[in-house]
């Protein structure tokens, strides 16, 4: 089954599923696409509070807040709280990235601050709902995952068509335990998908590169006053000329262009003008697409997710079902007794995301991963960036398979966004580190990521 070129770009080349896709659309409308974030102790972040008034409740220095968004990217968003509660970011945590084009719920810990405060903050499209005081504040490892409900419009086909073709493609994702664990498209950008090749210009040292691949490279798909603004910078390398035609809402590339029509030659520091979190992730970028393409050729080789292999890594899972930071590797001595520990839901299968402290795998599926690193000219080594220390990328094991929980087909009918074609709303539980479109693009089969809402 075909798979969209700009999926390509990202490292994603194959489906894991054979059955039809129901086509369709999604965020159509932005309350289409709603994330809600689950923590391990059973705490979920819903987009709408359940109560109207707050009780205080747990003791500690910090707040625990939900945070709810719309149209926000997450850092800018932890920016705007920071700077309108006048405290520094550094006392503010979250556990993790959410989409910008979606209605999102996520916690987050501020310390220092009162509910009262909290209570009285306006910012346009975030609400900011406390929930209780903790002794420790958020962080990642905090998350069991993200519950999502997805509205899926435009589906050209009858509802009976759209059963049948949904409940195929769950049959076979229940039947291999799930999906793979793709990096999503939000990791790359779908109307820039970059982010990755900035992050191999870094590795690779390539700073000044990597600037202009941010700044300067236009996509057909992006606003037009963005595209030409870039275009322009792309033609004359002017930083000062760029800051005047830049439209404010690229304010990620204004930081960067503010410092470079200062100092025109220092794009190191001109990167270090963004969130360091966002630094490091062009680095990741880099990483989880090699991930894919890795994973892409193990499917396509016909090599099983969810059976290991010898060579392969092992995670083991913890008491919550998610993966923890033990890992190992079969061999043949071993490879009996890590098939009983899979079984028995104590380990997975893992492939690398390849850092200076973490080679390839063995076996099989390393020939798969050093036949890609020969084409990119890479070896684990290169990740160390002395220029930038901060985004240097050690590496770890990531699952391959992706399981899903609660899935749900909750409603078909007409819709009323486009005459004559229907709507459904799938509802499903993902572990964290996983994306929810990895999933949808089993079912919907895009062939255009772009019209298809990716």
């Amino acid at each position: 089954m075909q798979v969209p070129s700009l999926e390509k770009e990202m490292g994603i080349e194959t489906y894991i599923t054979q059955s039809h896709g129901i086509g369709g659309r999604i965020r159509q409308l932005l309350d289409d696409f709603v994330v809600e974030e689950l923590l391990v102790d059973g705490s979920l972040a819903e987009v709408s509070p359940p109560v109207t008034t707050w009780e205080p409740f747990g003791e500690g220095r910090y707040l625990i807040c939900v945070l709810v968004k719309r149209r926000w990217d997450t850092l800018l968003a932890v920016r705007e709280v920071a700077q309108r509660l006048g405290v520094s970011q550094k006392r503010i945590r979250i556990a993790g990235m959410k989409d910008t084009k979606a209605l999102t719920a996520q916690h987050i810990s501020l310390q220092g601050v009162s509910p009262n405060r909290v209570s009285q903050l306006k910012i346009k499209d975030i609400t900011l709902y406390p929930q209780r005081f903790s002794k420790a504040r958020i962080y990642s490892q905090l998350i069991q995952g993200n519950r999502f409900h997805i509205t899926i419009r435009g589906i050209p086909h009858p509802p009976s068509v759209i059963e049948e073709r949904t409940k195929n493609v769950q049959d076979e994702i229940m039947s291999m335990g799930g999906v793979p664990n793709f990096f999503g498209h939000q990791r790359f950008g779908t109307i820039r998908p970059n982010t990755h090749r900035i992050g191999r210009y870094l590795v690779k040292g390539s700073v000044e590169k990597a600037a202009f691949a941010f700044l300067a490279e236009p996509s057909r798909h992006e606003h037009p006053e963005a595209r030409e603004a870039r275009g322009r910078l792309q033609d004359t390398g002017d930083f000062e000329e760029a800051l005047t035609l830049f439209p404010g809402f690229l304010r990620y590339e204004r930081f960067m262009l503010n410092r470079l029509t200062k100092f025109p030659r220092d794009f190191v520091g001109a990167f270090r003008e963004l969130p360091r979190r966002l630094r490091k992730l062009f680095v990741q970028g880099y990483q989880s697409y090699l991930f894919n393409r890795f994973l892409s050729e193990r499917i396509r080789r016909g090599i099983p997710l969810n059976e290991p292999q010898v060579g392969d890594y092992l995670i083991r899972l913890d008491e919550h079902g998610l993966p923890t930071d033990d890992s190992n590797q079969v061999t043949a001595q071993n490879l009996q007794m890590m098939e009983e520990a899979l079984k028995e839901g104590k380990i997975c299968v893992a492939a690398p995301l390849v850092g200076t402290r973490q080679p390839p795998s063995e076996g099989l599926q390393g020939e798969i991963e050093n036949e890609i690193l020969e084409t990119e000219n890479l070896a684990p080594e290169n990740f160390k960036l002395s220029f930038m220390p901060e985004a240097t990328a050690e590496g770890r094991v990531r699952a391959i398979l992706n399981p899903v929980w609660n899935l749900l087909l909750e409603e078909i009918s007409a819709d009323s966004e486009t005459a004559g074609n229907q709507m459904m709303k799938l509802g499903f539980t993902l572990n964290r580190g996983s994306y929810a479109t990895v999933l949808l693009r089993e079912f919907m089969k895009p062939q255009d990521l772009i019209e298809a809402g990716y």
